[in-house]
C-alpha cells in the first residue's frame, strides 16, 4: 500500500521520521567536526570522547523513561517539549566557551534527543494500525534514517569548512522551529490508556552504572587501569548494575522484564544489536577521526571519504530483505556480523597500508555488514517476543543499540588511546629524551591538534607530524581489531542460539512472569 505525504497519515510519518533523523544527524555531524573542536577549544582526547559519550549516555539511559512519560502525559506534548529542549541545548553547544562546557551541553542535548526520539517512534506506531501499512511506514522511516546517515558526513564537512564548527549545532535551531510547527499542525495527541508507571530506582541504577563504566573506559588510558579511581569506577558500575538486575527481578513494574531473556533467540538478537552498534554503527563517529588524524584529510574531504561506508549502510538493508527468502533471521544476523568483522579486519590492513584503496574497501565492507544488520536486528528482536510484550522489546532494542554505541565509542576509544599514545611516546623518545616535551606532544597530538603539537619541534615539524599519524594509525589498527573480535563473539552467540533452536534441542517458550501488583493496590 502506498500513500503520499500529502495525506494526514503521510504527514505524521514525515514529521515523526524527521524528528528521529534529527538525533542521528546530530551524532554523525559531530563526528566530522571533532578534530576542529579539539583544536579551537584546546580539548584533550578524553574530553573529545566525552563530547560524544555524554550525549549518547543520556540518550541511552533516558529512552525507556521518555517513552513511558510520553505514553502517560501525551506523545505530542512530550515530542514538542523534546524539540524545544533539544533546540535550547543545541544553542548552548553552539555558544560553549570551553570543552567542559560543550560536553555538559551535549549531555543536555542527549536528554532532549531521548524526549524527541521516543515519542516520535510512538507517534508513528500509533498512526498506522493495519499490518501492511505499518510495515510500509517503517520502511519509509528506515529510508529517511538511512538517507540521513549518508548526508550527515557531507553536511558536517560543508558546515565545518564554510561556517565553522559552531554552526553544526546552531543549524539545529531553525530545523527544530520547522519541526515544532509541523508537530503542532499535523500530529494529533495520543496516549496509552494503560500506561506503565515509571521505575525511578531502575532508571537511576542503570544510568549510574553505565556512567561509571564509561568514565572508567575514558579515563583508564590516561590515569592507568589499576589506579584507585579507575578500579573504584569499575567496581561501582558493576555493583550498580547488579543492583539494577536485582531490583528488576523484584519490582512490580520493572523497567526491564528479565523473563524475555529466557529465550535463546532473543538473547542472540539483543547481542547482535549490541555488537552491530559497538562495531559498525559507532564507526560513524570513529572513522572521521581516523580519516583526519591518521590519513591527514580535512573535514570536507573526510565527509566525502565516508561515502563508501554511508552508502553501503543505506543500500544493504534492501539486500538483507531479499536474503530473507533464502536465510533465516539468525542466519542473516550471523552473516552480517561476519561481514562486519571482515570489514574491521580490512580496516586493520588499511591502517598500515599506504594506498587509500584499502581504506575505501574496508569502509565499504564494514558498511555492508552494518547495513545487513541495521534492519534485521530490530526485526529479530521483535520476532522473538509475544505481541503483548512488543513495547518492552522495542525499548530493549533501542537501549541495546545506543548502549552499544556508547560502549563501542568509549571502549574502542580506550584501545585507540592506549595504542596510539604509547606508539607516539616510544617513537619520540627515540630521538628526543625531553620527557615534558614528549608528554605535551602526545597530549596535543592525541586530541588531533597536530599543528600545535609540531611546534614543540620547530626544526622537525614535518617528521613529527608523520610520526604522529603513523602512531594514530597503529592505535586505530588495535581498535579495529577489537571491533572485529566483538563482532565474531556475537557470531558465536547467534550460532549458539541457532543450535538451541534446532529440533534436537528445542528452545523453551518465553515464560514472562505476570506483573505483580504493588502492595495496597
Amino acid at each position: 500500500m502506498r500513500w503520499p505525504f500529502s495525506t494526514a497519515a503521510g504527514r505524521i510519518l514525515l514529521t515523526g521520521s524527521l524528528g528521529c533523523a534529527m538525533t542521528v544527524l546530530d551524532t554523525n555531524v559531530v563526528g566530522i567536526i571533532l578534530p576542529t573542536v579539539a583544536r579551537e577549544l584546546g580539548a584533550s582526547f578524553s574530553e573529545i570522547e566525552w563530547m560524544v559519550s555524554s550525549y549518547v549516555l543520556c540518550f541511552a539511559a533516558l529512552l525507556l523513561p521518555a517513552g513511558a512519560t510520553a505514553d502517560r502525559f501525551g506523545r505530542k506534548r512530550v515530542l514538542a517539549c523534546g524539540i524545544l529542549f533539544f533546540a535550547a541545548a543545541s544553542l548552548v553547544c553552539a555558544l560553549a566557551p570551553s570543552a567542559q562546557a560543550l560536553y555538559v551541553a551535549r549531555a543536555l542535548q542527549g536528554v532532549g534527543a531521548a524526549l524527541l526520539l521516543a515519542p516520535a517512534l510512538a507517534v508513528i506506531g500509533h498512526a498506522f494500525h493495519d499490518e501492511g501499512e505499518r510495515a510500509h511506514a517503517w520502511a519509509v522511516w528506515g529510508g529517511v534514517m538511512g538517507l540521513t546517515m549518508v548526508l550527515a558526513p557531507l553536511l558536517g564537512g560543508v558546515i565545518n569548512t564554510l561556517l565553522g564548527w559552531r554552526w553544526a549545532f546552531a543549524i539545529n535551531l531553525p530545523v527544530c522551529a520547522v519541526l515544532g510547527a509541523a508537530v503542532w499542525r499535523h500530529v494529533p495527541e495520543s496516549r496509552n490508556p494503560l500506561p506503565r508507571p515509571l521505575d525511578p530506582l531502575g532508571i537511576l541504577s542503570f544510568s549510574s552504572a553505565i556512567f561509571l563504566l564509561t568514565w572508567a573506559l575514558i579515563t583508564g588510558p590516561e590515569h592507568g587501569w589499576t589506579s584507585v579511581a579507575c578500579v573504584a569506577r569499575i567496581l561501582g558500575g558493576a555493583l550498580l548494575f547488579a543492583l539494577f538486575i536485582g531490583w528488576q527481578r523484584r519490582a512490580a513494574h520493572p523497567m526491564l522484564e528479565l523473563g524475555l531473556f529466557r529465550r535463546a533467540g532473543f538473547v542472540a538478537a539483543v547481542a547482535a544489536m549490541f555488537a552491530y552498534a559497538a562495531s559498525a554503527q559507532v564507526m560513524a563517529s570513529l572513522l572521521p577521526l581516523y580519516l583526519q588524524n591518521a590519513r591527514g584529510l580535512d573535514a570536507l574531504h573526510s565527509g566525502l571519504a565516508m561515502l563508501p561506508f554511508a552508502l553501503a549502510m543505506l543500500l544493504l538493508p534492501q539486500g538483507g530483505r531479499r536474503l530473507g527468502r533464502y536465510l533465516s533471521s539468525p542466519g542473516i544476523l550471523a552473516l552480517g556480523l561476519g561481514v562486519t568483522a571482515l570489514g574491521n579486519l580490512l580496516m586493520v590492513l588499511a591502517a598500515g597500508a599506504a594506498s587509500p584503496l584499502w581504506t575505501v574497501l574496508g569502509m565499504a565492507v564494514l558498511g555492508s555488514g552494518g547495513g545487513l544488520l541495521n534492519g534485521e536486528t530490530q526485526k529479530a528482536i521483535m520476532g522473538n517476543v509475544p505481541r503483548e510484550r512488543a513495547g518492552m522489546a522495542s525499548g530493549i532494542s533501542t537501549t541495546a543499540r545506543f548502549t552499544g554505541v556508547l560502549a563501542g565509542f568509549a571502549g574502542l576509544g580506550a584501545v585507540l588511546a592506549e595504542g596510539a599514545s604509547h606508539a607516539m611516546a616510544a617513537a619520540l623518545a627515540a630521538f628526543d629524551g625531553d620527557a615534558p616535551h614528549v608528554r605535551q606532544f602526545v597530549e596535543r597530538a592525541m586530541a588531533g591538534d597536530l599543528g600545535q603539537a609540531a611546534q614543540l619541534y620547530p626544526e622537525q615539524q614535518n617528521s613529527v607530524v608523520v610520526l604522529a599519524r603513523h602512531a594514530y594509525a597503529q592505535g586505530f589498527s588495535h581498535a579495529f581489531a577489537m571491533a572485529a573480535l566483538l563482532a565474531l563473539l556475537a557470531v558465536a552467540v547467534v550460532v549458539w542460539a541457532i543450535r538451541r533452536a534446532s529440533p534436537a534441542a528445542p528452545d523453551r517458550p518465553v515464560a514472562v512472569a505476570p506483573l505483580r501488583r504493588p502492595p495496597g493496590s
